[in-house]
C-alpha cells in the first residue's frame, strides 16, 4: 500500500501576509505540518503543492518534496481543494507513481500530530466502509440553542429547544480543518465529494484554532505553547 501526503500551501494570503511562511512559535507556520507528516513514518511520500517559489524553499528545507508547481487553474481564488488533490494525484500518475491512500493536510495546522496521522492511516486501512477520516471536535456551546437576526431582533432558530437543557441536545461536531485520510480510489470515484462513511479522531478543544485573522494567529499560539506544556 503506498500512502501521500499533500500538503497544500498556496501563496497570497491576504488576511494573514504570507500565512503559511509566517514564523509561528519560532518556526514557519507550514513546518510543523511537514515535521509531524514525516515523523509518523506512514508515508511513502511528503509532497507540498504550492503555486510559490519562497513557499517551496521553505518546504524543501523542512523535508518535503515540490516536484512540480500548481497550475494557473488551481492557483485561483476559485479552486477548491479538490480540484489541487486531483492535479496532484493526475501529475504524479504522469511520473508512473500510483497511491492507495492519502492525506490532505493544510500547512497553517500546528495541532496535527503524528500520533493522529497514524492513528487515522490505522482506522482507514482496518474498516473497510470508511471513506475518510478526520480531526473533529464537539460545538462548545449547543448550536441547537443559537439565534438568527431577523428585522434588527434575535430569534432563536429551532423554538422547541428553548426549555430543553443543554446535556440533553445531542452533542454536534466540527471539521478541525487539519487533515483528511481518503483511499485515493473512492476520493476518485466520488470526486472528493464525500458525505457518508466518515470517521472521526475526536480532540480537544485545546488543539483546534482556526487562523484566518491576527487574533486567531496569536490564540493558536497560546493553546499551542499550553498543548506542549501539558504534554
Amino acid at each position: 500500500m503506498k500512502t501521500i501526503a499533500i500538503i497544500t500551501a498556496r501563496g497570497g494570503s491576504k488576511r494573514i501576509p504570507k500565512k503559511n511562511i509566517k514564523e509561528f512559535c519560532g518556526k514557519p507556520m507550514i513546518a510543523y505540518s511537514i515535521e509531524e507528516t514525516l515523523k509518523s513514518e506512514v508515508f511513502d511520500e511528503v509532497m507540498v503543492s504550492t503555486d510559490s517559489e519562497e513557499i517551496a524553499e521553505v518546504a524543501t528545507k523542512y523535508g518535503a518534496n515540490v516536484p512540480f508547481f500548481r497550475s494557473e487553474k488551481t492557483s485561483s481564488d476559485f479552486a477548491t481543494t479538490d480540484d489541487v488533490l486531483l492535479e496532484v494525484l493526475g501529475e504524479y500518475e504522469k511520473r508512473g507513481m500510483k497511491f492507495d491512500s492519502m492525506a490532505c493536510i493544510y500547512p497553517t495546522a500546528p495541532f496535527v500530530t503524528a500520533e493522529k496521522l497514524r492513528k487515522a492511516y490505522y482506522i482507514l486501512q482496518n474498516h473497510e466502509d470508511t471513506n475518510m477520516v478526520m480531526p473533529a471536535v464537539a460545538f462548545s456551546y449547543p448550536p441547537q440553542r443559537g439565534y438568527v437576526m431577523k428585522n434588527q431582533q434575535f430569534e432563536m432558530m429551532w423554538k422547541e429547544n428553548l426549555n430543553k437543557r443543554s446535556q440533553d441536545l445531542e452533542t454536534i461536531y466540527h471539521d478541525c480543518g487539519q487533515f483528511y485520510f481518503y483511499h485515493v480510489s473512492k476520493f476518485m470515484e466520488l470526486s472528493g465529494e464525500i458525505s457518508k462513511g466518515i470517521y472521526p479522531i475526536i480532540v480537544d478543544e485545546l488543539e483546534v484554532q482556526d487562523i484566518d485573522n491576527e487574533t486567531d494567529w496569536k490564540l493558536a499560539e497560546m493553546k499551542y505553547q499550553l498543548m506542549n506544556k501539558n504534554s
